[in-house]
C-alpha cells in the first residue's frame, strides 16, 4: 500500500517476472539450458529489486524516520511519498518517454499533497496510497476484454522471436492455454483491488501513524500469495498440458 507501493506494478509485473522465471528455468534445466537461465535470472535481480526498494521500502523507513523527529505526520507522508515520485520522474528521464503510470504516481502525489494542505487532513495523503492498486486493478481487469489479456502480453517479455510465434499458435488452438492466462489475469486484477479496498478502510479507521506499517505488509503478504499462486498455477499447467505459460 505505501506511497506508491505501487509502482506496485508496475512492481508486481517485476516481480511476476522473477517468478515466471521460475517456470522457464525449469522448461531450460529440463533440455540442459541452466546456465542461460541462470544469468537471465541474475540479470533480472536487480531491475526487480531497486524498484521494491525505491518504492516500498525506502518510503516506509523515511516516514519513520521524520515522524521520530517530531515532524508532523502529513508532512511526513508526504516527503516519504515524495521518493517514488522522484524515482519515477527520473525514469521517464531516462527513457525519454513518459509512461501512464509515471503520471499517476507524480499526480497521486501532488493532488492529495494540496487537498491535505487545505483540510489539514493526513487522511488524504493516506488514501491516495489505496488509489494506485484500484487504478491498477481496473486496469488489468480490463485487459480481459482486448485481444490479449495482460498475462498473455506479460508473457511477451519473458519469450524470445520464435517462442513468440509459437505461444500465438498455442492462444489459437488451445482453449486451455487461453483459459489459464485469463485466469491468472482476473487473479493479479482481483488481488490489487483486494488491496485498495483493505488500504481505504485502514486510511480511514486505524490511527495515522499504524497504517503504512500495516499497509506495508498487508501488500507484501498479497503480493506474495499472488505470486505463489502464479507459480503454482503455471507449474501445473505446464506439467499436465506440456505447455509453459510463460518464457520459451
Amino acid at each position: 500500500m505505501n506511497t506508491v507501493e505501487d509502482r506496485k506494478a508496475i512492481e508486481e509485473a517485476n516481480a511476476m517476472e522473477t517468478v515466471a522465471g521460475t517456470e522457464a528455468t525449469g522448461a531450460t534445466e529440463a533440455t540442459g539450458g541452466a546456465d542461460a537461465s541462470h544469468r537471465d535470472g541474475t540479470r533480472r535481480r536487480p531491475a526487480f529489486l531497486i524498484p521494491l526498494i525505491v518504492n516500498l521500502l525506502l518510503p516506509f523507513v523515511v516516514y519513520y524516520v521524520l515522524r521520530a523527529q517530531d515532524i508532523a505526520q502529513w508532512q511526513a507522508l508526504l516527503l516519504s511519498g515524495a521518493i517514488p515520485a522522484a524515482h519515477a520522474v527520473g525514469t521517464a528521464v531516462v527513457r525519454r518517454r513518459v509512461e501512464f503510470f509515471d503520471l499517476l504516481v507524480v499526480a497521486l502525489l501532488v493532488v492529495p499533497a494540496v487537498t491535505s494542505l487545505i483540510s489539514g487532513s493526513p487522511r488524504v495523503l493516506l488514501l491516495k496510497d489505496a488509489a494506485i492498486p484500484a487504478v491498477l486493478g481496473v486496469w488489468i481487469l480490463s485487459s480481459l476484454f482486448a485481444a490479449r489479456p495482460l498475462a498473455y502480453q506479460f508473457g511477451r517479455r519473458l519469450r524470445g522471436p520464435g517462442a513468440e510465434q509459437a505461444a500465438e499458435h498455442t492462444w489459437r488452438e488451445q482453449p486451455d492455454f487461453r483459459a489459464a492466462l485469463r485466469s491468472l489475469t482476473v487473479l493479479w486484477g482481483s488481488a490489487q483491488l483486494v488491496d485498495a479496498a483493505l488500504s481505504t478502510v485502514e486510511a480511514l479507521t486505524l490511527p495515522v501513524d499504524l497504517v503504512p506499517i500495516v499497509g506495508r505488509f498487508q501488500s507484501l503478504g498479497i503480493l506474495a500469495a499472488t505470486v505463489a499462486l502464479t507459480v503454482r498455477h503455471s507449474r501445473a499447467f505446464h506439467r499436465r498440458r506440456g505447455i509453459p505459460l510463460f518464457g520459451p
